[in-house]
């Protein structure tokens, strides 16, 4: 594997606003704050990496904090094919590369949780932990029989309409709104096929892991430790069966929605901060 070319050596970080060309028709962008080991940050289906700008500025005091935007997402290009999320880790395994970065601690949500894992499972040298933010792996097998509809619906013409009503089932009364308006405004500012093309590929082609039982066997796989945070505690149940490593932790978070690390900003980055300085041996209540 051929490592990405950057606009810039890592020492002058300061000065540039960074970019990485992973593919010959693929660049990333991405920001890089703070010293110390590194944090690799994935948004989710939709988003880009501002996403994390409640929990950069804490992350940073303590970590060197890489955040990017996925193919097809955000500031970095946007491929007419490939917009999946083993195309996006193997883009993430070139940008490491790139910057000389051999280890990480890899946090994602939902699509970008499962972005991480595949990193995990195909680099398992490069992840030093995995943290699974809601994660958009391991959904009930029933879904499988309205996939069919719903990757043609974001196909067709009314492909952001779609999108927006998926979005609907990611927020409660505890979303704030800005948090809600915020996403709403970014799913219509999406590339249509992107938008099909990502979904597909988390839930509907033959590698997809975003179901059960295919995640099973695919998620049991990563052996570094992982700490998973669930909305749902039959699915932080269901993972804590899978994990491979015994500092692996679930929790559950009830009464969140699926993008609990924005609605509560400060919980999650003392949960995080605590399990690694912990070396992942206890997660805090």
């Amino acid at each position: 594997m051929q490592p990405a070319r950057t606009s810039r050596e890592p020492a002058q970080k300061e000065a540039i606003v960074p970019y990485a060309l992973v593919e010959a028709d693929v660049r990333l962008f991405y920001t890089d704050d703070g010293t110390g080991p590194p944090l690799l940050l994935v948004h989710g289906w939709g988003a880009d990496s501002h996403q994390w700008s409640w929990h950069l500025d804490a992350l940073a005091e303590r970590h060197r904090v890489l955040a990017v935007d996925l193919r097809g997402h955000g500031y970095s290009s946007v491929p007419a094919e490939g917009n999946t999320p083993r195309r996006m880790a193997a883009d993430l395994a070139r940008l490491l590369a790139a910057l000389d970065v051999t280890e990480i601690v890899a946090v994602g949500h939902s699509m970008g949780a499962q972005v991480v894992s595949v990193l995990a499972v195909e680099h398992p040298r490069l992840v030093a932990r995995l943290v699974a933010v809601d994660p958009g792996y391991g959904m009930p097998p029933e879904l499988a029989a309205t996939l069919a509809g719903t990757v043609a619906a974001l196909g067709s013409a009314h492909a952001h309409e779609t999108a927006v009503e998926i979005d609907r089932w990611c927020t409660n009364a505890a979303t704030p709104a800005v948090v809600r308006n915020w996403h709403r405004r970014r799913l219509y500012g999406m590339a249509p096929h992107v938008l099909a093309q990502a979904f597909e590929g988390m839930f509907a082609l033959p590698d997809s892991i975003g179901l059960r039982p295919a995640a099973d066997a695919y998620l049991a796989r990563r052996s570094c430790p992982v700490l998973s945070i669930w909305s749902d505690p039959r699915q932080a149940a269901w993972e804590s069966r899978l994990f491979a490593h015994p500092a692996s932790r679930a929790v559950a978070w009830e009464g969140a929605g699926h993008r609990l690390h924005e609605e509560r900003p400060e919980a999650f980055v003392r949960l995080l901060l605590e399990w690694l300085a912990d070396g992942g041996a206890a997660v805090p209540a």
